[in-house]
């Protein structure tokens, strides 16, 4: 399953954009990253089946091993894309939310878009490692 970020803004070079390579880097899975302006651009056509997980301030906070549930889950039931998004500095729509099918959020506190996506890439490393069976040691 081919996992896709696609975020608002740039993040040029920067401390997280070296921490966001180095996921990217990590990542055993299929993973494309696209930039869209923070107005406007074209969002690329998705592989069908396809998957939404808006990172969302009223998003539900999963656990690592929930994440990589929930990846599997999707995995196995045929969906060839997951397609994570992360809006402008003033979120997402109420249209957008609603026709996503995971809203996911980083706990309560309020992150800076960047980390924001450097925390995101981190969690796809480690769902995706949990699932090829490494050793998870929070796990149990």
């Amino acid at each position: 399953m081919l996992l896709r970020v696609i975020a608002r803004g740039k993040i040029a070079r920067s401390p997280e954009a070296e921490l966001v390579a180095r996921y990217e880097k990590r990542l055993t899975w299929p993973v494309r990253l696209t930039e869209l302006p923070e107005t406007g651009g074209r969002v690329p056509d998705a592989l069908t089946p396809c998957r939404t997980v808006l990172l969302d301030e009223k998003g539900r906070d999963l656990a690592s091993e929930q994440l990589a549930a929930q990846l599997e889950s999707w995995r196995d039931g045929g969906i060839r894309e997951c397609r994570f998004v992360l809006g402008a500095a003033d979120g997402h729509t109420d249209a957008e939310r609603d026709n996503a099918d995971l809203l996911l959020a980083f706990g309560k506190a309020t992150w800076p878009h960047l980390l924001a996506r450097a925390m995101l890439m981190e969690q796809l490393f480690r769902a995706t490692s949990i699932l090829a069976g490494h050793p998870y040691h929070r796990a149990g």
